[in-house]
C-alpha cells in the first residue's frame, strides 16, 4: 500500500531563496563598479562578456527544464501511472544526465561489446571445429553418412551446439539494446 506524499511544496532544492538574490545582487554591483574603476583592453572585456552570457544562458536554462518537471506536482490527482508516463515524456524531451549515469553507461556499453566479441569467437571456434580435420578417435561415432567415408558426426553436432551458443550471445545482446 502507497502512501500519498504530501508535494503542495515543489521542488525547495531548486527555489531561489531571498538571500542568494540579494547577495548576486550586491556582488554583480560591485563587479561593475570594479569595472568602471579599472582599465581593461577590448579582447579581456569581450571574453568576461562572453563568460557573463554563457552564464546567464546556463541559468536560464536549468530553470527552464525545472519548470517541465515541477509542473507534474501542479497535478494532484493524477495516478501513479499517469505521473510515470508523464515523467517518462518529461525525460525523454529534457535530457538531465549525471556523470553516475554515463559511467554506467559506459560500462553497459563495455559489457555489451564483450559479449558480442565473445560470441563472434564461439561461433569462429563452432566453424572450425567442422572445418578443422579432427582425430580419428574424435570421428568414432557418424551419425549420418554422405558416402563411404564422410557423414556428419558427433563431433559436428557439438560444433552446431556450440555455433549456436554464440548466436544466442550475439542475438540476446542486440535485443538488450532495442529495449
Amino acid at each position: 500500500m502507497f502512501i500519498k506524499k504530501n508535494t503542495s511544496k515543489p521542488v525547495a532544492a531548486f527555489n531561489h531563496d531571498e538571500k542568494q538574490i540579494l547577495i548576486v545582487e550586491r556582488k554583480l554591483q560591485e563587479f561593475i563598479q570594479l569595472l568602471s574603476e579599472t582599465t581593461i583592453d577590448s579582447i579581456k572585456l569581450k571574453g568576461f562578456e562572453e563568460k557573463l552570457s554563457a552564464a546567464f544562458k546556463q541559468n536560464r536554462l536549468k530553470a527552464e527544464k525545472i519548470e517541465a518537471f515541477e509542473a507534474l506536482d501542479e497535478q494532484p490527482d493524477l495516478s501513479r501511472i499517469d505521473l510515470l508516463n508523464n515523467l517518462d515524456v518529461l525525460l525523454s524531451k529534457h535530457q538531465l544526465n549525471s556523470d553516475l549515469t554515463k559511467k554506467q553507461f559506459k560500462k553497459d556499453l563495455t559489457n555489451r561489446i564483450i559479449l558480442i566479441l565473445t560470441g563472434i569467437v564461439i561461433i569462429t571456434l563452432g566453424f572450425s571445429m567442422i572445418i578443422l580435420p579432427a582425430p580419428p578417435y574424435f570421428e568414432m561415432f557418424t551419425v549420418f553418412y554422405f558416402n563411404d567415408h564422410d557423414g556428419v558426426t558427433i563431433m559436428d553436432l557439438i560444433s552446431l551446439v556450440i555455433i549456436l551458443v554464440g548466436v544466442y550471445l550475439i542475438v540476446t545482446n542486440i535485443q538488450q539494446k532495442k529495449s
